[in-house]
């Protein structure tokens, strides 16, 4: 298994809607490099745009003939039993589809607060899903997280219970919430797959030309806290680019150990428990 990638390309994703021409927080960043060196952080002001821009880059790169890593900052995949209650079929990738079927996204509206709704139907109780940002009231999407009740879904994966400060996939809106990146970064996902035939890992062994794998920019925290109180830039701006340095930075066999992980169903964050490493190169 080679491990050796000629680029790294980090992205910060979102889960809202269209955040205007001019750069700013909570929206779309990445941060590409190359042998440790970077290029500027890129704003990409909607998810339309930003599949557009990675698809460009990703056609670019294997025109090439180089390999390209590619962290995106939402889990890739939801508790054990999950997809196998949805889907019927164990394989995170069915939910994957499940997902791109149903997702509508433009970049000024998206469906899916109605989604997480019709997904909490297919459960008992109320729940797992919650969070409705929306002024709207939706069926089945409760606002509060206490309101959910007897829906049976484990509350995180085994990685946000070893990831201290991880939030739950369940959780849509608020602060630090991850669940709507999710709902509309897989279907994503899934496009990029299919057009690029890549590997996606810890599902699948890291050995095509295009690797998607799950980061969490958090990982870092302290060194993005540190260079953002002294240049006053975007937060998600410094963490896809300090990403994209590290990982682009990582000796062969440092970032081997890091994919050597290995997850059938739930997912995992590359790079958790390394981060003495990722610093190191910083």
């Amino acid at each position: 298994m080679t491990t050796r990638f000629d680029t790294v390309v980090m992205v910060d994703w979102s889960g809202g809607n269209d955040r205007g021409p001019k750069p700013k927080k909570d929206a779309i960043w990445v941060g590409l490099a190359r042998d440790g060196m970077a290029e500027p952080p890129v704003y990409l002001r909607n998810r339309t745009a930003a599949e557009a821009w990675l698809t460009d880059v990703f056609e670019a790169e294997q025109a090439a003939g180089r390999r390209v890593l590619a962290g995106f900052d939402f889990p890739f995949g939801y508790p054990a039993g999950i997809a196998a209650h949805v889907t019927g079929r164990t394989d995170p990738f069915a939910l994957w589809h499940w997902l791109e079927d149903r997702i509508e996204d433009a970049p000024k509206h998206n469906n899916r607060w109605q989604v997480a709704g019709v997904w909490n139907r297919l459960f008992p109780g109320v729940g797992p899903f919650w969070g409705n940002g929306s002024k709207t009231d939706v069926p089945d999407l409760p606002r509060k997280g206490r309101n959910r009740h007897s829906h049976g879904a484990q509350e995180l994966r085994q990685v946000e219970q070893a990831a201290k400060g991880a939030f739950s996939v369940w959780q849509l809106s608020g602060a630090g919430a991850v669940g709507s990146q999710v709902l509309m970064g897989l279907p994503v996902l899934a496009r990029l797959r299919r057009r690029f035939e890549a590997s996606v890992w810890p599902y699948e062994r890291p050995e095509a030309g295009l690797v998607l794998a799950e980061i969490w920019p958090s990982l870092l925290n302290t060194e993005v806290k540190s260079r953002c109180a002294k240049t006053g830039e975007i937060r998600d701006a410094v963490q896809v680019d300090l990403m994209a340095r590290a990982f682009s930075g990582l000796s062969e066999p440092d970032l081997t150990e890091m994919l050597s992980v290995r997850s059938a169903e739930e997912g995992w964050i590359l790079g958790l428990g390394f981060e003495d490493r990722l610093r190191a190169v910083l």
